[in-house]
């Protein structure tokens, strides 16, 4: 078998949770099935940085386009991946990005992380909203199979796409085992101006649906001579001005850090020095900085909404999203309450080690035969 991957999508150091899935799966199923043919097809951007898995550990095949300019990743995947995918000889293309080419001489299976820009259509404004409300539903139409990340993905895809249950695939994604070295607790205390104080961490992007405006209502409930630092990594949107100018508002400026993109050893080091990890989104296809935290024996309280629960399990301190009451008090539990804490750390490292990158590759391998069949 012979299988293609769509990377058009994928810039480097820009893409977020959707590269660390590229680069995962694709080493993982070199490491489940080291017979199996894989090519990559990928932009410009990711030719020239290098230093990914595709061209490295499996070959990769240039389409000719530069994916930052919207138009031209849609005529890259839609127009030009098609016909390289066909010379090359594959088999089957996975793309791995939610959009597929709607045509081919090859079977299609494409993934489908999450249905945010019908659920959260502010999530996604101007050309990309109607870019996605177009190509998702043509992609999922035009594939032999569709994979989702969780059960509540599957649901989503069923009731608002109406797609066939029976031709969609739940393929949890994994947590990385291999982690570099965290840079030292002293310092990045001093970089980010934490001094001495507890720290709870929150990494996700800045946007509407992470419902960041209600942790920063969240912690100015908490007693200030009680109340942690709240650090919030992760690439820069028009979002974070609205952010800023409410932890303004509720004056607790001094309490949080808008740290933007970190380095790899960076975020690695908050973990390890953050106290509880809080993650209060609306809307998850899957979850994963839930399952990165517990991994890292963070005691972790989270939302209750869409895959957050499924993902979680009963390791994480749920609450309601909606409710900054809620949020404070599941975070004043775990910085107060020490054996509250160590429970949580324990069914944490527990539900983390249920998923693995290799059992996504393994159940991706079995969708790729199942669109041969």
């Amino acid at each position: 078998m012979h299988v293609g991957l769509n990377l058009v999508y994928l810039v480097p150091g820009e893409t977020g949770g959707m590269e660390t899935y590229a680069r995962e799966l694709i080493s993982a199923l070199v490491r489940e099935q080291p017979e199996l043919r894989l090519t990559a097809f990928v932009n410009r951007e990711a030719t020239e940085a290098g230093g990914g898995p595709w061209g490295e550990i499996v070959p990769a095949v240039t389409v000719p386009v530069r994916a930052r300019r919207r138009l031209e990743w849609v005529r890259g995947e839609q127009q030009l991946l098609p016909p390289l995918a066909r010379r090359a000889g594959v088999d089957v293309l996975h793309s791995l990005a939610s959009t597929a080419p709607a045509r081919g001489h090859f079977r299609r299976v494409v993934t489908v992380h999450d249905l945010i820009y019908l659920v959260f259509p502010e999530a996604h404004g101007g050309l990309r909203a109607r870019g996605m409300r177009a190509l998702v539903p043509l992609g999922v139409r035009r594939s032999h199979r569709v994979t989702a990340d969780s059960l509540s993905t599957r649901d989503d895809l069923v009731a608002r796409l109406r797609v066939p249950g029976e031709k969609i695939d739940v393929v949890p994604l994994g947590v990385g085992s291999t982690r570099i070295e965290p840079s030292p607790e002293t310092d990045l205390r001093a970089r980010l101006d934490l001094g001495h104080r507890r720290v709870a961490l929150s990494a996700s992007a800045k946007r509407a649906h992470k419902n960041l405006v209600r942790l920063l209502e969240a912690l100015a409930l908490l007693p200030e001579d009680n109340r942690p630092v709240l650090v919030l990594p992760g690439y820069t949107t028009e979002h974070e001005a609205e952010l800023r100018e409410r932890a303004r508002v509720l004056s607790i400026e001094g309490d949080v850090r808008f740290v933007g993109w970190l380095a790899a050893a960076d975020l690695e080091g908050l973990y390890a020095l953050a106290d509880v990890f809080v993650f209060p989104s609306l809307y998850e296809g899957f979850g994963l900085p839930v399952l990165e935290a517990m991994a890292r024996d963070l005691p972790v309280a989270s939302s209750d909404r869409s895959a957050l629960a499924e993902v979680a399990g009963d390791a994480a301190l749920l609450f309601d999203p909606e409710s900054p009451r809620a949020i404070a008090d599941a975070m004043a539990t775990l910085l107060t309450d020490p054996a509250e804490a160590r429970r949580r750390r324990a069914a944490g490292r527990h539900q983390a080690a249920r998923f693995t990158w290799d059992a996504t590759a393994r159940g991706m391998l079995s969708s790729y035969e199942r669109a041969l069949a």
